[in-house]
């Protein structure tokens, strides 16, 4: 499908098939004709509130169709939306806000105490406006008379902008275009073979490109999408039968908790064409579990809110390939328009097959750049187009991308490269294990060492030297944790990812490794 901006998405499909279903969200259904007025009122109010072309607005909110009409209408303005992982501490979603200088916020009720208490400390928000509940005020900032007017949008302009998930300090605000987008959605919907007749299961929170990047898969295609507040594993299964959905992504945490709701495996979901997963490793168990539950309908997705979204996939066809199981912890192969190569960290200089380096991307899909980070921004996005992802990987002779960890966490012990994730895969497979996380701690000798983290299953005993000998039976000699630390819970970030520098802060204190 050619456009030129999003908005023209949403024109094409009022126009197309006006009296088509939209959206779904609980008893609440929208037509595309529907839909596209919400949106120019939507546009139109912004107008009204004063809000120039480049201005921010903001959404702190479960998933809602509000955060979907808002994300439209700044691409009709020249505006863009910020959503905000409500998983923030209030610090943090203070300091997005401000960093972001949106003048107007979207909050839904639950987030209206924490809203009420940051208020005198946001000097850029210039309005505040509820969405849902018994205060809600969103329908009335809706009440306006829509103009024809839009933007005229260029095709870097940014029309998105999501934070990354700050592990290594302060979140950078991420800001998506309307090429990048149409790119990363156009090579998406190919990928996943969807059109007009597909029905989009979107349940991931819109702050991550997991949740809107995958909605604006589905705009491209045309597709139904049928949106959930929360991620509640007993709706999604009722939903996904039920709404006949055709296409859905989750994270591995989710998917663990989809196969144990009481009789999942004896629902029928042969709707279901293509279920997507990533955004966090998969253990195996959960992998082939789930493949039990539902059956040839598993993508891994690998990629990164700096280009939109997706950059390589592992189809189903790979995942049923009983010749090569070994795939299953790959990342795949590049999509349509994306180039990937492994360089040296160090030089930046292409390093061959098999040999372990950084992963950089190049693809139209990618961000403009950080929002007033031009520093930052400086030092991933090179001047030929290429993107330094900071992940470290390989490919094998068969073009499959193994993605073992960020460079940050990779372990030099001896001079040898140890890449955690490598560990960690044989560790989720022990059954004593629940949690784990592998990092690199001091030693006299080879001036690091793997050291294993872990957090027991319900039921078990951790015994040290079985893990240790499990590992020796499993990995190279070098590679095996010498070490293991049995411990409560792990530190993780809002979006639920392992905070690693905090775990290796524990055994770095007054030493001179970097832990950021």
């Amino acid at each position: 499908m050619s456009a030129s901006n999003i908005h023209e998405l949403l024109v094409r499909h009022a126009s197309e098939r006006p009296d088509r279903e939209a959206l779904r969200y609980g008893e609440q259904t929208l037509s595309w004709a529907g839909l596209a007025d919400r949106v120019a009122r939507c546009a139109a109010a912004q107008r009204e509130a004063g809000l120039a072309p480049g201005a921010r607005v903001a959404v702190l909110d479960f998933n809602h169709p509000s955060c979907l009409e808002i994300t439209l209408a700044c691409a009709r303005v020249g505006t863009a939306n910020v959503v905000v992982n409500f998983r923030l501490a209030p610090s943090e979603i203070e300091y997005v806000l401000n960093d972001s200088e949106a003048e107007i916020l979207f909050v839904g009720p639950e987030f209206l105490p924490t809203v009420h208490e940051l208020r005198d400390k946001l000097p850029h928000v210039r309005r505040v406006v509820r969405v849902g509940g018994e205060t809600d005020e969103y329908e009335a900032w809706l009440d306006v008379t829509p103009d024809e007017e839009v933007h005229p949008a260029q095709p870097t302009d940014c029309f998105l902008q999501l934070y990354t998930s700050g592990t290594t300090g302060f979140p950078k605000g991420v800001m998506l275009t309307h090429h990048g987008m149409l790119a990363h959605s156009s090579a998406v919907a190919q990928e996943v073979e969807a059109g007009p007749d597909a029905s989009f299961l979107v349940a991931m929170p819109l702050f991550h490109v997991g949740g809107s990047s995958y909605a604006m898969a589905a705009l491209y295609a045309g597709g139904r999408m049928v949106m959930t507040r929360t991620p509640d594993p007993e709706l999604l299964i009722r939903l996904l039968q039920e709404e006949s959905i055709t296409h859905t992504f989750f994270v591995p945490a989710l998917l663990a908790g989809l196969v144990t709701v009481p009789g999942a495996a004896e629902r029928d979901f042969s709707a279901l064409r293509v279920l997507c997963y990533g955004a966090s490793p998969m253990p195996l168990p959960v992998l082939r579990a789930s493949m039990d539950v539902f059956p040839n309908v598993f993508m891994q997705v690998y990629g990164m809110t700096e280009a939109c979204g997706v950059v390589s996939v592992l189809g189903p066809a790979d995942h049923a390939d009983p010749d090569h199981t070994d795939r299953l912890i790959s990342a795949g192969k590049p999509i349509a328009g994306v180039r990937m190569e492994i360089r040296s960290p160090d030089k930046g200089e292409p390093v061959p097959d098999g040999e372990a380096g950084e992963v950089w991307v190049h693809t139209e899909q990618l961000m403009s750049g950080y929002w007033n980070r031009p520093d930052a921004t400086g030092e991933v996005l090179t001047q030929d187009g290429w993107y330094r992802s900071g992940d470290g990987g390989h490919f094998d002779s068969d073009g499959y991308l193994y993605v073992t960890d960020r460079i940050k966490d990779m372990i030099i012990s001896g001079g040898e490269n140890i890449y955690p994730a490598e560990i960690e895969r044989v560790l989720a497979e022990h059954p004593a294990v629940a949690d784990l996380t592998v990092v690199g701690v001091p030693d006299d000798k080879w001036g690091e060492v793997p050291k294993a983290v872990v957090v027991a299953a319900s039921g078990h005993t951790v015994d040290e030297r079985e893990l240790l000998d499990y590992c020796r039976d499993h990995l190279a000699s070098y590679k095996c944790p010498k070490s293991v630390d049995v411990v409560g819970e792990l530190p993780r970030n809002p979006t639920g990812k392992i905070l690693k520098k905090d775990v290796r802060a524990r055994y770095w204190k007054d030493r001179d490794r970097d832990t950021v």
